[in-house]
């Protein structure tokens, strides 16, 4: 039976009135095969390129120039290994050799589709990808578990990282910043694993958001007045589910002429204003020294005169110095913080100010929160893979030990449509929010209208 390639390397058929019929387990093992033997070519190739060239050279030209350079190289070596290719089929194995010496080799492609947002490698043969919010598997793999672990190497060590057995896990960032997270035997059993979260090379604003059905238009108004009138807003989600991403959309509201500072793990966000101060984490050395953590940078950004202060995510102590801020004059500071429902966020953050090391009440913490946050934002990925916001939260303040907290809008789910996609709608819940006295001193009018109990904001 004969296979063609695909692009970039991945394996098509001819129709099956020009070969016949092929039983499906015959095919499969036809499949496997015929990728075994291009992937030890491309290997081949890749070992006998690397004997041939001057890599310090590389490093002067463009991927452009390479390819002149490069490629006739390569056709020859074809001719060497005797390899029954076509033109076209040879161009294609060429880009791809390209891609293993200049590039992160089978990764390249899936890093190229814009389609794609996440890449899971899953061992040298199974990789997936999250298209849309829904993961699929794809053909591509890795020659075997040491070219897996060579990427993987190559990865990190351009972001002056290192993993191996004595390190076995560790977090990075591709030069476009896309985030990566790697863990290797022994602690990954069946393979090493690697994940990348890929980053948007487009912003997603706002607009394209209710363009998604993610936002209605009316809540993008009051998240808007809430943010231009300067409150201080919790996203809270789960894990893929966007909060970066609204963030980012929301960021988009504040005075240009504002002094922004950010603080991120990795560094993702995209902030539009000309004054924005980035900083980002800096995990230790291999002795151990030099870590600086969110918690030593929020402090810092207390010294460096912020209007806002923006924290990708609190995960641990930073949350009891975030509060601070936004309780000492930094109103209209926002982070993002994992949790299922908008009260486990306040829970989280709770339990946060606890691992800060200060010895402080639980009813104090709960106080500190009240005062501190004003508006708490929940989104989340449904069943269908569509990321929507399914609750806006005002707190109220403290009734006895308990932090009070009113629902302004939500989502409401009425069933699922015949290809399981989720339908429902967002709603009013009649309660008017105490944050439009602020936002009618920052001269913002919502209209009322928009808070009528069970008022319709869009069904999707």
């Amino acid at each position: 039976m004969k296979w063609q390639l695909g692009n970039r390397g991945e394996p098509s058929t001819v129709s099956s009135e020009e070969q016949g019929y092929v039983p499906e387990i015959a095919r499969s093992f036809e499949i496997d095969e015929e990728l075994e033997k291009l992937l030890s070519l491309k290997t081949a190739i890749h070992r006998k390129l690397l004997d041939r060239i001057n890599l310090s050279m590389l490093e002067r030209l463009s991927r452009e120039q390479i390819e002149e350079e490069i490629g006739d190289i390569v056709l020859g070596l074809l001719i060497e290994e005797d390899a029954a290719l076509n033109a076209a089929e040879r161009q294609r194995l060429v880009g791809e050799v390209l891609d293993e010496l200049l590039g992160l080799g089978p990764l390249e492609p899936l890093l190229a589709d814009d389609t794609i947002t996440d890449i899971l490698v899953n061992g040298h043969k199974d990789v997936f990808v999250e298209r849309f919010g829904l993961l699929e598997r794809v053909s591509t793999r890795f020659q075997d578990e040491r070219h897996l672990l060579r990427i993987i190497q190559k990865i990190v060590s351009a972001v002056g990282r290192r993993v191996d057995e004595s390190s076995p896990f560790v977090d990075a960032r591709l030069a476009d910043g896309s985030r990566v997270n790697a863990i290797v035997a022994p602690l990954a059993l069946d393979g090493s694993l690697l994940s990348i979260r890929k980053f948007a090379k487009k912003r997603i604003g706002m607009e394209k958001l209710i363009e998604l059905g993610s936002i209605p238009a009316a809540v993008a108004e009051v998240l808007s007045a809430i943010v231009r009138s300067r409150r201080n807003v919790l996203i809270s989600g789960g894990t893929g589910s966007g909060k970066t991403t609204l963030l980012n959309a929301l960021s988009s509201y504040i005075d240009g002429r504002e002094r922004i500072v950010t603080i991120e793990d990795s560094a993702e966000l995209q902030l539009q204003q000309e004054h924005v101060a980035r900083l980002e984490t800096r995990p230790p050395n291999i002795e151990g020294k030099g870590e600086v953590t969110q918690r030593d940078l929020v402090k810092n950004a207390l010294r460096m005169r912020p209007d806002r202060i923006i924290v990708g995510e609190v995960r641990a102590g930073e949350a009891f110095d975030m509060l601070q801020a936004m309780n000492t004059g930094h109103d209209g500071s926002m982070t993002t913080v994992h949790a299922n429902t908008p009260r486990d966020s306040l829970a989280r953050v709770e339990q946060m100010i606890g691992m800060s090391g200060v010895e402080i009440s639980p009813t104090s913490a709960r106080a500190q929160i009240a005062s501190a946050v004003n508006v708490v934002i929940q989104i989340g990925r449904q069943a269908d893979g569509r990321r929507r916001l399914l609750s806006l939260s005002e707190l109220v303040g403290m009734e006895g030990q308990t932090i009070s907290m009113q629902e302004i809008f939500r989502f409401k789910m009425e069933g699922r449509g015949e290809n399981g996609e989720v339908l429902g709608r967002h709603e009013a819940t009649g309660i008017r929010p105490k944050f439009l006295d602020s936002a009618a001193e920052h001269g913002i009018a919502l209209s009322p209208d928009l808070f009528r109990p069970n008022l319709d904001l869009g069904r999707i």
